[in-house]
């Protein structure tokens, strides 16, 4: 049936992580997969969506259960008229500016891929985001305290999201606010260093 199977970007896209996740996934076998005669990766939609719900049965901890729960129903409302405010984005085009919101968005994909994962798997996925900030930061000339400083503006927006989420849900669980906070400055601490060296990097294989 049309749509039926996907490529590796769009079963990326459909469980909100990212493709480079998706990859390691399918070949730890966490992840249904098939192979086309030329090698190449295909999923079938009706395998992911079982999947999707068997990882959703299997969450536990209570706290992670929460935070998962509020990300899904908040989407980061990234406003043009606040992104206009920031320096670092007045230097963007059309285009950037489409790719930096975009970035907005899988900042908090990936924070429910890192709630979902553990040791190797949960750096993994920061320190892939934290390249896409760098090289997106690279490719449209910003310099590294500008990368720096739209990272922080999306990371800020994520935590007031979540918080308003909480507020409105009226937790007052001082041991579930601080358990949320930690999770999140573990995963965007990550996605900072991840950035820094990157640039580190291109700096050394540019002189």
């Amino acid at each position: 049936m049309p749509g039926e199977w996907l490529n590796l970007s769009e079963v990326a896209a459909e469980l909100g992580i990212h493709p480079s996740t998706a990859r390691n996934w399918a070949d730890q076998g966490r992840l249904p997969v098939h192979r086309t005669q030329g090698g190449h990766r295909r999923f079938k939609r009706s395998e992911i969506d079982l999947w999707w719900q068997s990882q959703q049965v299997s969450v536990s901890d209570d706290a992670d259960t929460l935070i998962r729960n509020a990300l899904r129903k908040t989407r980061v409302q990234i406003s043009e008229g606040h992104l206009e405010a920031e320096r670092w984005y007045q230097k963007l085009d059309r285009e950037a500016r489409d790719k930096y919101r975009q970035s907005g968005r899988h900042l908090m994909q990936g924070l429910l891929v890192y709630l979902a994962s553990d040791g190797e798997e949960a750096t993994s996925e920061a320190r892939s985001l934290g390249y896409e900030y760098a090289t997106r930061g690279r490719r449209y000339d910003l310099k590294i305290l500008d990368a720096t400083q739209a990272f922080l503006f999306f990371r800020n927006t994520l935590f007031d999201a979540l918080i308003a989420v909480y507020e409105a849900a009226g937790i007052r669980s001082p041991l579930m606010i601080s358990t949320m906070f930690r999770k999140v400055l573990a995963f965007t601490d990550q996605i900072l260093v991840t950035i820094l060296e990157t640039y580190e990097a291109f700096e050394k294989n540019s002189n």
